[in-house]
């Protein structure tokens, strides 16, 4: 029997992608970034990867299936489907296709907007809250930028936005505010935000990282696109790899003012650096309600499975708006990291406020069990 190249195309990428999901449940420790190296289990014993806030539930069925179609086409430039994907967004989010940047994942666009204000501004301070992402930070530092850290509010560990404010002057350079936090999964308050980037965005520019808003109560109400949308000197970041499950195709955008997105563009993102198969696949998922109802009710199922867990093990935690959950743990992190790893899964620690925490990404409900016996077994 003959097969012809497209159908042996077709039939390999779906078995391809058929056994991907198949072993979704195991991956390289290595690849968990962890701070410290734990003790790890034997190859194939990896239980549950919940340190990298992936979400296990995508891509959409429909996103496959464009993956797939999208191959055949690989030996195409994808300038059109972009094209077609930035109108997608803008429309979307009620903006202008020129206020819409796209680039292969939303850290690349952190990046890009580092090196910009970096280098616009030499010498200039980032000021930001601690702890927080710290990518872009990390990378305008690396290209001469200062940073100023604001320590998070006592107790509830929230952005201090009245601090973060007094630290403007001259020398700033750029405000970066992740909402909600990461990592500790903390939502600011929407009327104090929105106030607080009004007012701020007058004298700097204000970056606001929302690459986890979807697990929020309301995306809308606690975004600050509205705050583009005055046109306020505000630029928002986005991803893929959350909520549409995509972190492994590397989709992000950033919203903002066409100018800035002009200039921060010079260091990076645009479509040239994406493929056929990560546009179609955005296209297909980007406006698939019901994936994303399923996706985001399976987060949440899991993530108060993990409350209770952590609850009836006599932890507390910090309310989170995201696809994790960060708690404070009684043993040195880099041992609890460890414990974990021995017990077939992955987290990740941090040390602030003089107290070591747990961060848990939320999985299938097969990973937040292999999470609770581990729990029981290390306490």
């Amino acid at each position: 029997m003959s097969i012809n190249r497209r159908d042996w195309l077709r039939a390999g990428l779906v078995s391809g992608l058929g056994l991907a999901t198949a072993q979704a449940g195991y991956c390289e420790p290595w690849l968990d970034a962890a701070p410290t190296a734990p003790v790890l289990p034997p190859k194939g014993a990896m239980k549950a990867r919940l340190s990298a806030n992936e979400n296990p539930y995508g891509p959409s069925p429909k996103a496959l299936k464009a993956i797939n179609d999208a191959a055949q086409e690989g030996y195409l430039y994808p300038f059109q489907y972009a094209t077609q994907l930035r109108k997608m967004i803008a429309e979307q989010e009620g903006v202008a296709e020129e206020q819409v940047l796209l680039a292969p994942g939303s850290g690349s666009l952190l990046i890009s907007a580092a090196m910009h204000y970096s280098y616009a501004k030499p010498g200039g301070t980032i000021i930001s809250a601690d702890p927080t992402y710290e990518q872009l930070m990390r990378a305008a530092v690396q290209h001469g930028a200062k940073w100023e850290k604001v320590p998070l509010t006592a107790g509830n560990y929230d952005h201090n936005l009245t601090e973060m404010e007094k630290r403007i002057g001259d020398n700033t350079s750029m405000v970066y505010i992740n909402n909600p936090n990461n990592p500790t999964g903390v939502t600011i308050d929407p009327v104090a935000l929105r106030a607080f980037v009004d007012r701020v965005s007058a004298k700097k520019p204000v970056f606001a990282d929302e690459a986890y808003i979807h697990y929020t109560s309301d995306p809308a109400k606690f975004s600050v696109i509205d705050n583009v949308k005055k046109g306020q000197n505000v630029l928002v970041a986005r991803t893929f790899s959350k909520i549409y499950g995509m972190a492994g195709l590397r989709l992000g955008y950033l919203v903002g003012q066409p100018d800035t997105l002009a200039a921060i563009s010079k260091w990076g993102g645009g479509p040239g650096g994406l493929t056929m198969t990560t546009i179609r696949a955005g296209l297909a998922c980007y406006t698939d309600q019901d994936f994303i109802k399923y996706s985001l009710a399976k987060g949440l199922e899991a993530r108060e499975y993990l409350y209770e867990t952590l609850k009836s093990n006599g932890y507390t935690y910090l309310p989170s708006g995201t696809n994790f959950v960060l708690f404070p743990i009684r043993m040195k992190g880099e041992d609890f990291v460890a414990k974990m790893m021995s017990q077939g899964v992955s987290i990740r620690q941090w040390k602030f406020d003089g107290q070591y925490w747990c961060r848990v990404s939320l999985g299938t409900m097969p990973q937040m069990q292999a999470f609770a016996e581990g729990l029981k077994v290390i306490s």
